[in-house]
């Protein structure tokens, strides 16, 4: 898969679901690590992965199909 498919299926509802929620898994395991070791660096990441999971499910609820 290329670049070019990969961002077509970024931009629909089926790829906003798939990022998401490995967004989330991501923001889930990275936020343990933040928990055990209580390194700013790791909440930090932890809070930008749950923002892009946010994002992408606001646009996951309000995507028009074209």
């Amino acid at each position: 898969m290329n670049l070019k498919a990969l961002d077509r299926l970024h931009k629909t509802r089926l790829g906003y679901l798939v990022f998401g929620l490995v967004e989330l898994g991501l923001a889930y395991a990275v936020s343990l690590r933040a928990i055990d070791s209580g390194n700013l660096f790791w909440w930090a990441l932890t809070l930008i992965l749950f923002a892009g999971f946010l994002q992408n499910f606001v646009r996951m609820v309000v995507h028009k199909n074209e």
